[in-house]
């Protein structure tokens, strides 16, 4: 990028570079070859039906072009000169102290966290960066048109990790005008880590002056307990935006990410609201944390719901425009392990939760997860699709889980297509701690990631490798599905990260076949007395400790350790299971190599999966000619894996599809080659 540029993004300007582009008619969509929304349509089927690139030719894709994400190019000071400031530098140096490699030659830390999967409308790809700014680049050269900089790291690094994360924007235009002209409104929007919602012209990425205050709306404006600059016990900020709104006729539905990490049993709120797609005011607002007297309000304990917090979508939305519905999957609420303080189910915590566009009112709602304690998230947009089940048409929703289960919905009606049944879980052992004495297990379909930790699951690629991993295990708790948080540290598995998160499922409206990605994962849930130091008025909290320790890196669970699954969802049974990748590094182990083990998986990232007509698409970490990443085409009806392309580095979004100037295009971001290298947006297409 030139000085010119880099200038550009340090100020926060808005280039004025606009290159000519073909007119399209005003609702963009995947069947004109598009890719106007985050999951592709408003139903996050991640399937476009463009069918240039087939099985048999994907192997020759080539790169088209490739951009460096702007944030490789952003300076440590600010515009007049000055160092970043005393809060962010503290951090910073921390970072720098904690992982050297993260912070080498001036690099923020934020760089190889480019996560976004962009968007093309009308010939012009956008997208956002992991430090809110915004994008826009000529679909057929990646030509730069514009950048815009809300600058929104000078406000200190966002949640949970003390790094910046985005992973997309969202596109509207004015229905009643027509871009057949190359007139018309339309508008980019997405939100930034310090919690503001950016609008900017999608034409020349200037923020929009009648939208908020010149362009922006404070999200935490309004919301009890909020306060600019509130930072949880890391000192990362509390309040942030990670993932794009959406956008449904005249409203956008905005996200937003609350600290997990806290320290007092007080929390800010993660209300959903729907603001005015062209003015930014409130148009309505959803309590995920129902007060006294609203609906939900009795699953929350001795006045719970008057301070709890979180409950919010920090993951990605779907809707059904004819039914004039928006469906948010909830997370947990804070403190996610310990719920002594909040006892109860605690509605619409970890929830599937249908909303009336147009209201906000609800219209259904299902708890996934009662009474929280695992931080099982609903992670990813729902995915809709019409399904034949038993002879029925059902318009269905079904929502994949950190857990490894999809729940399957009636959208309309919020009836389960197949029996949701209660079953008994262990209980918690922990002072003050009233586990929910059931969970709700789908009948159908059956789970596409293992459950639990019981000693069986245990790694036995040799009886020596067995005896190792009966030994690793020794003083932490282990058990079924469910089992809970614990002084001694329970073994959690799928952990945290899943099973699935929030790269999602792909759905192939054609056969009803759902794809879904998941990782073989652990976690250890440890809780004790919050140290004297944090000044905290909770019980307990989660702690650091032990993990267990299996030698030379050996897993400690059985293969495989990601996978891909196909589900026929009008059936509920799995058409296929695949493990994602051969697993080398895990085969290559001195203990394991000489076993001539299959493959095991273990290559995959949070990159999700891309589906068209032809083939399903899917990135692994290894296996390219050199040994490095590569982009993975499958038989949608086998799981076969039949042709890839090497890419530049490893995935960090989730592929996308569109088309322009009669030419098919793949596009993702991913790493650098180097830990120091700037990530980059790829696109690939035929010679």
């Amino acid at each position: 990028m030139t000085r010119f540029m880099t200038l550009l993004v340090s100020l926060g300007l808005a280039s004025a570079l606009i290159a000519q582009s073909t007119p399209s008619p005003v609702a963009p969509s995947t069947a004109r070859g598009e890719w106007p929304t985050y999951g592709g349509d408003l139903a996050s089927s991640k399937y476009s039906p463009l069918a240039q690139i087939t099985a048999a030719n994907f192997g020759s894709l080539k790169l088209a072009w490739r951009a460096k994400s702007p944030d490789g190019f952003l300076s440590l000071t600010l515009a007049d000169g000055t160092e970043w400031s005393a809060d962010s530098k503290l951090i910073f140096d921390e970072l720098n102290r904690s992982d050297p490699k993260r912070w080498r030659d001036g690099q923020p830390p934020f760089v190889q966290n480019y996560k976004a999967t962009p968007l093309m409308v009308n010939g012009t790809v956008y997208v956002n960066t992991a430090a809110s700014v915004g994008a826009a680049y000529d679909a057929r050269t990646g030509a730069l048109k514009w950048l815009y900089n809300p600058k929104s790291y000078e406000s200190g690094t966002t949640t949970l990790t003390l790094r910046w994360n985005q992973r997309g924007v969202a596109y509207w235009t004015d229905p009643s005008t027509s871009l057949r002209a190359g007139g018309g409104d339309e508008r980019i929007y997405w939100g930034t880590g310090d919690g503001y919602l950016v609008c900017v012209d999608a034409k020349t990425g200037k923020p929009v002056a009648g939208f908020g205050q010149n362009g922006k709306v404070d999200l935490m404006e309004g919301l009890p307990r909020a306060q600019r600059g509130t930072r949880d016990y890391l000192n990362a900020l509390t309040f942030s935006v990670q993932s794009p709104p959406i956008v449904v006729k005249d409203v956008n539905i905005t996200t937003a990410s609350i600290s997990s990490l806290i320290k007092t049993k007080e929390q800010i709120p993660g209300w959903i609201r729907a603001f005015d797609v062209r003015t930014g005011k409130v148009r309505w607002t959803f309590q995920t944390v129902p007060p006294k007297g609203e609906f939900g309000s009795e699953t929350w304990s001795d006045g719970s719901n008057e301070y709890a917090g979180k409950v919010t979508v920090w993951t990605m939305m779907s809707a059904d425009e004819e039914l004039g519905q928006v469906y948010l999957p909830t997370n947990t609420t804070a403190p996610d392990f310990y719920g002594a303080h909040r006892l109860g189910n605690n509605l619409f915590a970890e929830s599937i939760v249908a909303l009336d566009i147009a209201t906000g009112k609800r219209v259904w709602h299902f708890q996934t997860v009662h009474h929280g304690l695992w931080d099982y998230d609903n992670p990813a947009a729902p995915n809709l699709l019409d399904l034949t089940v038993a002879g029925k048409r059902i318009k269905a929703l079904a929502q994949i889980t950190k857990q490894g289960y999809v729940y399957t919905f009636d959208r309309v009606t919020g009836q389960p297509v197949w029996p949701i049944v209660e079953m008994p879980v262990p209980a918690s052992d922990v002072p003050g701690e009233q586990a929910s004495p059931t969970q709700p297990i789908p009948s159908k379909p059956a789970p596409f990631e293992y459950q639990g930790s019981t000693v069986d699951q245990l790694v036995d690629f040799t009886p020596e490798i067995r005896a190792a991993a009966i030994k690793a295990v020794e003083g932490f708790r282990t058990g079924p599905l469910f089992t809970p948080p614990s002084v001694q540290g329970t073994i959690v598995r799928p952990g945290t990260t899943g099973g699935g998160n929030w790269q999602g499922a792909a759905v192939d409206p054609e056969t009803g076949l759902l794809y879904v990605p998941s990782r073989n994962a652990y976690a250890v849930s440890k809780l004790g007395v919050p140290d004297a130091a944090l000044d905290s008025n909770l019980l307990y909290m989660q702690q650091p400790g032990r993990n267990p320790q299996m030698p030379d890196g050996v897993p400690l669970f059985k293969p495989p350790y990601s996978r891909l699954t196909a589900i026929n969802m009008n059936t509920g049974e799995h058409a296929w299971m695949v493990p994602a990748g051969s697993g080398d590094r895990i085969r290559n182990n001195p203990r394991l190599k000489g076993l001539n083990l299959p493959p095991v998986g273990g290559d995959s990232t949070f990159s999700g999966p891309l589906l068209t007509k032809t083939v399903l698409i899917y990135a692994l970490t290894t296996g390219g000619t050199t040994g490095g990443p590569r982009l993975v085409a499958y038989d949608k009806a086998t799981g076969k894996e039949l042709a890839s392309v090497d890419l530049p580095g490893a995935a960090i979004g989730t592929p996308m599809t569109y088309s322009v100037g009669g030419k098919q295009y793949v596009a993702i971001t991913v790493q650098g080659a180097t830990p120091t290298a700037v990530p980059e947006l790829v696109a690939l297409s035929l010679p």
